[in-house]
C-alpha cells in the first residue's frame, strides 16, 4: 500500500536528525518524524493524501481531500487557526481538553464519557471516519480512573492514523483487537506523564506503524533519548 501524507511539523519539536522523506513502499523500519522546519507548506490535500500539521503538544490538524478538517486534543491553549469541523478531546489535563467548544465545531469527541462508562464514537464525515479505543489513566491520588481517555483513529485516503492521546499503559491483546491496522502513530514520548519511554517502544512494537511521529514532548532533550530509544529498537518494532 502507498503511503501517501503530508506532513507539516512545527518547530517546536527540536530534534538532531533530518526529516525523512515517505517512500513509496514501507522499509522494514518505521520512519521517525521528529522535527524541524515543515516538508511541505501548506496546500490542497490530493486524493489520495492526507494532510498532517503538528500545532503543538498533542495537538495536531488532520485534512481530507474533500475538506474536513479535525483536531486533535483541542484544548483553550493551542489551536488551529482554521475552522474544524471535527474536535477530538482527552481528559487527562487541560491541555488536552476544553469545556468551551466553539459551536460552529458540529462534532465534538470526548475521550471519556462525562455521564460515567466507556465513551464511544464512530463517526463517518465525508470522507473520514474518527472512531475511539478507550483507556485508562492514573489519577492523582496515584490510582486508576477506568475509561477516562481514548486512543483515537482516523480513517482517510486507505490510512490508519491513531492518536495515542494521553496513554498511561501498555495495551492489551483487547486494545490492539479494536484499534486494527495503524499506519501512522502519533504517540507522546515525554516518559513521565504518560507512558514511560520503554512502554511507549513496547506499544509502538505491538502496533507496527509505518510512521512515528513523536508529540507530547517537553524538551529536546526528553525527544533525544526516545529517538536513540527508537533506533535501537527499530527493526524490533517493525518485525514484531
Amino acid at each position: 500500500m502507498k503511503l501517501s501524507i503530508l506532513v507539516a511539523l512545527a518547530a517546536a519539536l527540536l530534534a538532531p536528525p533530518a526529516l525523512a522523506q515517505v517512500a513509496e513502499q514501507p522499509e522494514p523500519c518505521p520512519r521517525l518524524i521528529a522535527s524541524g522546519p515543515s516538508l511541505i507548506q501548506r496546500a490542497a490535500v490530493k486524493t489520495d493524501e492526507l494532510g498532517l500539521t503538528f500545532v503543538g503538544h498533542a495537538t495536531f490538524l488532520l485534512e481530507t481531500p474533500r475538506g474536513v478538517r479535525i483536531a486533535t486534543d483541542y484544548n483553550d491553549y493551542v489551536r488551529p487557526r482554521v475552522e474544524l469541523d471535527i474536535v477530538t478531546m482527552n481528559k487527562a489535563h487541560d491541555t488536552h481538553f476544553t469545556s468551551n467548544v466553539p459551536a460552529s465545531i458540529p462534532h465534538v469527541l470526548r475521550g471519556w464519557n462525562p455521564r460515567g462508562g466507556a465513551a464511544a464514537h464512530d463517526l463517518t464525515v465525508k470522507d473520514v471516519r474518527v472512531r475511539n479505543v478507550v483507556t485508562n489513566i492514573r489519577d492523582f491520588s496515584g490510582g486508576t480512573e477506568y475509561d477516562a481517555n481514548s486512543i483515537f483513529i482516523f480513517e482517510a485516503s486507505q490510512l490508519c492514523v491513531a492518536h495515542l492521546g494521553h496513554l498511561h499503559h501498555e495495551l492489551t491483546e483487547e486494545h490492539l483487537k479494536q484499534i486494527g491496522r495503524v499506519d501512522v502513530a502519533l504517540a507522546p514520548v515525554d516518559g513521565s506523564m504518560t507512558l514511560t519511554q520503554d512502554g511507549m517502544i513496547n506499544v509502538l512494537k505491538s502496533l507496527q506503524p509505518q510512521l512515528i511521529i513523536p508529540m507530547h514532548v517537553f524538551g529536546p532533550s526528553t525527544l533525544n533519548r526516545f529517538l536513540a530509544k527508537a533506533r535501537d529498537n527499530c527493526r524490533r518494532i517493525a518485525r514484531g
